[in-house]
């Protein structure tokens, strides 16, 4: 992977118009939230707190960048019945709206005739990629970052199709 990949920060106060990001795993094992993660899932308390040291900076950098009118959209794509992961990270995902993030969840079933990439994503102003780059079980492997028109297309038409068709955070119920 490349060495010189911007910091999501970097990108998204270099954004003016729009940052969106589509997930499409089922399971992430980013070492940041493993204690987190195994704690939800023996105790069921989890970090909502947007003032709190692990939610702080996110909830800065997406307040800061929809303070400036750049809109903040994640889409998850996921399957039904869903994961614990997706259990874990729907039960956390209003400190993201209350961030500024507007967010929809898509059930993969709905998703089987949209040509998607083959990686999660951030794309800033429908012109930068920050490609995701994971391991089989999950792990953060790395980053990659492009302007290739091509790729950029592929991620506008994918990400709008999703978002199209995606439930809005509020309204998804968990199966």
């Amino acid at each position: 992977m490349p060495s010189n990949v911007p910091t999501l920060a970097e990108l998204m106060d270099g954004c003016t118009r729009s940052a969106v990001h589509l997930e499409m795993r089922d399971h992430y094992g980013v070492a940041a939230e493993a204690d987190d993660f195994r704690a939800w899932l023996e105790t069921g308390h989890l970090d909502t707190d947007p003032g709190s040291p692990d939610w702080a900076p996110w909830v800065d950098l997406v307040s800061r960048t929809v303070a400036r009118g750049v809109e903040v959209r994640r889409a998850r794509i996921v399957s039904e019945p869903v994961s614990d992961y997706i259990r874990y990270e729907h039960a956390s995902t209003g400190v993201n709206v209350h961030a500024g993030e507007l967010v929809r969840w898509l059930p993969r079933r709905h998703a089987s005739d949209i040509a998607l990439p083959g990686n999660d994503f951030w794309l800033f102003d429908d012109r930068i990629i920050r490609w995701g780059h994971f391991s089989g079980d999950g792990g953060l492997v790395g980053h990659e970052v492009t302007e290739d028109p091509a790729a950029v297309k592929l991620c506008v038409e994918a990400f709008d199709a999703v978002w199209d068709r995606a439930i809005p955070h509020k309204q998804y119920e968990i199966h």
